[in-house]
């Protein structure tokens, strides 16, 4: 576990690839109990203007923060988590052209140190999540995605 009088600003916590497929949507649909149909139902997602399959926001939230998690070792000491959506995240079947062999898609998650408070004892984990949209081209999926941590 890190200790606040080791951390400066602007420190990388580290990074990590989140491989997400269409399976990780659906056993996220039964433990969330989200069975929205963008989430598995190619049809009727792009029927409702979605470039395909997307990931559910919360799963793209919660498999974010684990970075932290894991550098602070300690659930518990994230005492505040938030964030904005920006972008979807398509997960392509593997029948689809576009897609790679295995299908779905990549979510890659950086942190570092963005604040420090001293007299909390408090450090502010700035994340970048970015996933590839349907061109493969790079996107942030979340803004402003920030985890308070007691240390």
């Amino acid at each position: 576990m890190p200790t606040f009088a080791d951390l400066e600003k602007g420190a990388e916590i580290g990074s990590r690839q989140i491989p997400v497929t269409r399976a990780d949507l659906v056993a996220y649909a039964g433990a969330s109990g989200d069975f929205n149909p963008i989430h598995w139902n190619e049809r009727f997602a792009t029927e409702v203007g979605l470039p395909g399959v997307i990931a559910h926001g919360m799963f793209t939230m919660g498999a974010a923060v684990q970075l932290v998690t894991d550098w602070v070792g300690d659930a518990g000491a994230i005492v505040d988590y938030q964030t904005r959506f920006s972008k979807p995240v398509p997960v392509p079947d593997a029948q689809d052209a576009a897609s790679p062999a295995t299908g779905g898609n990549v979510i890659t998650v950086a942190g570092k140190v963005g604040a420090l408070d001293e007299e909390s004892q408090i450090a502010r984990i700035d994340l970048t999540v970015t996933a590839p949209d349907t061109d493969g081209k790079d996107q942030k999926v979340l803004m402003k995605a920030q985890a308070l941590v007691k240390l």
